[in-house]
């Protein structure tokens, strides 16, 4: 990746972070645009260079980690396909440098309960929904490759690719909905895990 392509991936985190962290806090309707970018230390036009919208922008974090899923996939050949999936998916949910360089701002249980209620905004569905098969989509491909199936024509990497969707959804609502909260590393392995017993590599 170049600079110009560095500076872009840090600029689209940057905002991504800064739109999550003010809804958790603040509330979806309480957050603007302008506060986004402020916060993010860009330019309201910047943003909207972006980003389409506030929850494009909450939604970004999410394709993000799945995308990475699938770049991971692909770094990882010469491993168990399932040995691989879990792997790559766990990478994504490790204390990262985007996490590091823009942490919450209120502990864990305010976090937690401020997260809850972003994800049941209405407003986000629609975005969380495409994010969702854009990322489907994008792993399907990677597994498709790695096992050397037709994309347009194999039932089994859109298998798999929903496979690991969901467990990573799952994982995550389990966490939300747990008290205190599970911690979602644990979660992801025992899904991936169940699902690998059943999905067996072609």
């Amino acid at each position: 990746m170049g600079l110009r392509e560095r500076k872009k991936a840090q600029t689209h985190a940057a905002l991504s972070w800064a739109a999550i962290r003010l809804t958790v806090e603040r509330g979806f309707d309480k957050v603007k645009v302008e506060d986004i970018a402020e916060a993010a230390g860009v330019s309201p036009r910047t943003f909207n260079n972006y980003f389409s919208s506030k929850a494009e922008a909450i939604a970004f974090r999410h394709l993000d980690r799945f995308l990475r899923i699938a770049e991971a996939l692909r770094e990882r050949p010469d491993e168990p396909l399932w040995d691989a999936i879990t792997d790559s998916v766990l990478l994504q949910f490790a204390a990262d440098a985007e996490s590091v360089a823009h942490p919450p701002a209120a502990d864990v249980a305010q976090w937690t309960a401020g997260v809850r209620v972003m994800v049941a905004e209405p407003a986000l569905r629609g975005e969380m929904l495409r994010a969702g098969a854009i990322a489907e989509a994008e792993i399907a491909a990677a597994i498709a490759e790695r096992t050397g199936g037709d994309l347009d024509q194999d039932l089994y990497p859109h298998l798999v690719a929903s496979a690991v969707v969901a467990a990573v959804h799952t994982a995550i609502a389990h966490h939300l909905r747990t008290n205190p909260p599970v911690p979602v590393r644990p979660l992801l392995m025992d899904a991936l895990a169940r699902f690998a017993t059943g999905l067996s590599t072609p």
